[in-house]
C-alpha cells in the first residue's frame, strides 16, 4: 500500500517537478554550508566547536539550527535564524502596534507587506549579528573571554577588512537562504523555511549515528543501551505524531440565512484548536535562556559558580527547563491567539457555539478551552524535550538529537506529507493511508 502511494507521487508530472525542484534547492543549501567566510581558519574553528559541544551554551544551540554551518564558519553561518527571529518580532509587535494589526487583517496584500517588513528586519538582524560574530571570531585564541582554555587563533589576520567581509558574507548568505525558502514555498513542496531547518537538522543524524556506531564497535557503549535508546526514540516519535495531529474541535452552528429568494439551511461545522498551539517556540526560548549562563559564565568569572550549579545537576536543569517551557507556552499563546477576535468573527458570520451565548461568553469559553489545551501542550513539550536527555543519561549513551530537533523534524515532515497527499487526492489518487485510511494532518495554524 505504501509503495503504491509512493508510485502515485511520481505519476503526477507537476508533483514530480515540484519534488525535484525542492531537492535541488535543498542540495544548493547544503553545498553552501561548506563555503567558508574569508579569513577564518576552518580547522581551528572545528576544534573550538568540538570543545563547545562538551560544555553547551548558545554557540551549540545556534550551530544546531544552522545545520552545522556555524561549525564550518560558512557563509550560511547565521542560517535562517535571523528570518525566524524577525518573524517572531513582527508577530509580537502586531499585538501592540495598531498599524501592523490592521495589516494582518487585510488579507493577501497585508501579508505581503508584513513579509516585506520581515525581510528588512532579517537583513538588519543579520548585519548586527554579523558584526558580533566577526568580533567574537577575532577574539578566539587571542584572549580568555568566551573560550574555556581554547588557544588556537581562528582569525589569523584581524582587521577592519575582515569585519566588513564577514558581515557582507553572512548577510548575503542569510538573504540567499531566504530566497531559497521562498522559492521552495512558491514552486516546490512544503514550507521552504521549515524545510531548510529540517534539512540542517537531518543532515547531522548520519554523523551522529556513525559516532554512536564507532563507540559501540570500540565497546565504549553497550549494545543493549543503544538498542534501548533507539526503542525509546521510536516511541517518542510516535507520541509526537499522535499529539501534533490532535486538536479540540469546538462545534459551531450557523443560523438559516436568506440569499435573494432562496433560504439556505444552517450549517454545522467546527473550530479547530490545536493541542500544541505554540509549536516549537517555547522549547527554543527555554533552551536559549538556559544557555545564557553557559555563555556568560565564560565571559564573566563571577557567573561560573551559577553556571556549574545549573549544568552540574541534571534534575535542576531539567526542572528549570520544564518551568520555562510552561511559561513561554502560555506567554506565546496569549500573544498570538485572541479569543475576543475569534468570538467576534464567529458572531459576525452568524454563527454560535451550541449552549453558549455569542459575544463575551463565547470568548470566555474559548479562553477556558485554550488555557486547558495550553497546559496539556506545555507539559507535552516539556516531557518530549526532557526525556531524550534523561534516557541518554540513564543509559550512558550520548545522543545529540534532542527533543527540540525531534519536534521540528516530525512537524515539518507531517506538513510536507500533508501537502503531497493533497496533490494526490486532488487528482483522484489514494492518500498515503489508502482509500479507507485517515487523512494526514500537519500543524493546524489557528488564526484569529
Amino acid at each position: 500500500m505504501a509503495l503504491n502511494a509512493l508510485a502515485n507521487v511520481f505519476r503526477i508530472a507537476e508533483l514530480r517537478s515540484r519534488l525535484a525542484y525542492t531537492l535541488v534547492l535543498l542540495s544548493v543549501y547544503r553545498i553552501g554550508i561548506f563555503i567558508n567566510t574569508p579569513g577564518v581558519d576552518r580547522s581551528a574553528m572545528n576544534a573550538f566547536m568540538d570543545a563547545q559541544k562538551q560544555s553547551g551554551g548558545l554557540v551549540s544551540l545556534f550551530n544546531l539550527f544552522s545545520g552545522g554551518a556555524l561549525e564550518q564558519m560558512s557563509i550560511f553561518g547565521l542560517g535562517i535564524m535571523p528570518y525566524v527571529s524577525a518573524s517572531i518580532i513582527i508577530q509580537l509587535l502586531a499585538v501592540v502596534v495598531p498599524s501592523l494589526e490592521r495589516l494582518q487583517k487585510e488579507g493577501a496584500a497585508g501579508r505581503q507587506k508584513i513579509n516585506q517588513y520581515t525581510r528588512y528586519g532579517s537583513i538588519v538582524l543579520s548585519v548586527v549579528q554579523g558584526v558580533g560574530i566577526s568580533r567574537w571570531l577575532a577574539s578566539l585564541g587571542r584572549s580568555d573571554a568566551g573560550q574555556g582554555g581554547f588557544n588556537q587563533v581562528v582569525v589569523p589576520n584581524d582587521n577592519l577588512w575582515f569585519t566588513f567581509m564577514t558581515v557582507v558574507s553572512l548577510t548575503a548568505g542569510t538573504a540567499f537562504i531566504m530566497w531559497l525558502g521562498e522559492r521552495i514555498t512558491e514552486r516546490g513542496i512544503g514550507n521552504g523555511i521549515s524545510l531548510i531547518i529540517f534539512a540542517g537538522i537531518v543532515a547531522r543524524v548520519l554523523p551522529g549515528a556513525k559516532t554512536l556506531l564507532d563507540l559501540t564497535t570500540q565497546e565504549v557503549v553497550n549494545v543493549a543501551a543503544v538498542l534501548g535508546l533507539l526503542f525509546f526514540m521510536l516511541l517518542i516519535i510516535g507520541v509526537v505524531v499522535y499529539v501534533e495531529r490532535g486538536m479540540r474541535r469546538v462545534p459551531i452552528q450557523y443560523a438559516k440565512r436568506m440569499a435573494g429568494r432562496r433560504m439556505f439551511a444552517g450549517q454545522a461545522t467546527y473550530f479547530p484548536m490545536k493541542v500544541n498551539a505554540s509549536g516549537v517556540i517555547p522549547p527554543i526560548f527555554a533552551g536559549a535562556v538556559l544557555s545564557f549562563p553557559a555563555t556568560l559564565g565564560a565571559w564573566f568569572p563571577f557567573l561560573q559558580g551559577f553556571q556549574r550549579s545549573i549544568e552540574g545537576n541534571l534534575w535542576v536543569y531539567n526542572g528549570l527547563f520544564v518551568l520555562l517551557v510552561v511559561f513561554f507556552s502560555y506567554f506565546y499563546t496569549a500573544l498570538t491567539f485572541r479569543p475576543d477576535d475569534v468570538a467576534d468573527n464567529i458572531k459576525k458570520q452568524g454563527g454560535y457555539i451550541p449552549g453558549i451565548r455569542p459575544g463575551r461568553q463565547t470568548a470566555e469559553f474559548i479562553e477556558r478551552t485554550l488555557n486547558r489545551l495550553t497546559f496539556g501542550g506545555a507539559i507535552y513539550l516539556a516531557i518530549i524535550c526532557v526525556i531524550p536527555s534523561v534516557i541518554s543519561s540513564v543509559l550512558g549513551v550520548r545522543f545529540t538529537f534532542g527533543g527540540t530537533a525531534l519536534l521540528i523534524v516530525v512537524g515539518v515532515a507531517l506538513d510536507t506529507v500533508q501537502q503531497i497527499e493533497g496533490h494526490l487526492i486532488s487528482r483522484n489518487y489514494e492518500g498515503f493511508a489508502g482509500p479507507r485510511g485517515p487523512r494526514i494532518r500537519g500543524r493546524v495554524r489557528v488564526a484569529a
